[in-house]
């Protein structure tokens, strides 16, 4: 039986450094190419290690840093917002749809689990949040669309307060003459961290990540663009440049712009703030997992 589990541990090992790799190999080879001489990429190709390095391309994008510092501070305040309401939101309905004795729970259940299969569409939306509730040229247009509850988060939510809380706790808080808020963020919550965490995860990717929103709802207020939408437009003007150069600034000029390690900059200043954030984050999932259980 020990022999088993040392094979068992060593294979387990094997499969998790792969995995690692996996996932830490585009992360090595994008900052290798965002340093790497566009005429060696255009030639050679992408390489992990760079053939000849040149700045070029943050070059580029350093003239444009003023617009990238508001953007991102307007990335961070909609992210924050965003996810505390929608954390907020997600935990408050799972836990509902979590009590057994609430009325009307399979009605509510199967509306969530619905919204999850089918949806009006692209441009119903729109109409919905532009025309009715004006979001359109706000911030709002960036928080509420799409993006303030997900059906999924809160399905994950109802399943780990119906598995993991044990309803003996509930009911004798309850006993207590405990108020169901009271039960909800003094007990409940405090079993719920490993979600909490997953779920906030979850939705502060999404909102990090959100460039649609930006697109449709911002038409006039660029002053609001998050850094997805703004990184987008530079990725967008460089292209235009290199395809128009040899008409407008001539040829020479032409060939030095340099497209592809622009997008190769952009995507890591997109992706840095979270790979720095994430590992400070993991402590939650652990913390919540030694201390989120029932003791004794």
């Amino acid at each position: 039986m020990a022999g088993n589990n040392k094979v068992f541990r060593r294979v387990a090992n094997v499969i998790m450094v792969i995995l690692c790799a996996m996932a830490v190999i585009p992360f090595i080879l994008l900052i290798s190419s965002s340093i790497t001489s566009e005429q060696v990429i255009s030639q050679s190709g992408y390489s992990f290690i760079p053939r000849q390095i040149d700045f070029s391309a943050y070059k580029y994008i350093w003239l444009a840093r003023k617009g990238i510092v508001r953007a991102y501070g307007m990335t961070i305040l909609v992210t924050s917002v965003g996810t505390v309401c929608s954390v907020f939101l997600t935990t408050t309905l799972g836990y509902l749809l979590s009590r057994k004795d609430l009325v009307g729970r399979s009605f509510l259940s199967f509306f969530v689990f619905f919204t999850m299969l089918f949806s009006g569409g692209m441009v119903p939306s729109y109409i919905v949040w532009s025309q009715i509730f004006k979001v359109t040229n706000t911030v709002w247009g960036l928080i509420l669309p799409n993006l303030m509850l997900s059906a999924f988060n809160v399905i994950l939510m109802r399943t780990y307060f119906t598995m993991n809380v044990p309803d003996e706790i509930l009911e004798a808080a309850e006993m207590d003459s405990c108020g169901q808020a009271g039960i909800l963020f003094r007990i409940a919550l405090p079993l719920c961290k490993p979600m909490l965490a997953t779920v906030g995860l979850f939705s502060a990717l999404t909102y990090w990540n959100d460039w649609i929103n930006g697109l449709y709802y911002l038409t006039r207020a660029k002053e609001l663009q998050t850094i997805q939408n703004v990184l987008n437009s530079m990725s967008n003007n460089v292209q235009f440049l290199k395809d128009n150069a040899s008409v407008s600034i001539g040829l020479e000029f032409s060939q030095h712009i340099p497209t592809l390690g622009v997008r190769m900059a952009i995507a890591v200043i997109a992706v840095i703030p979270i790979l720095v954030i994430y590992p400070f984050f993991q402590q939650f999932f652990v913390k919540g997992i030694v201390i989120g259980g029932v003791k004794g």
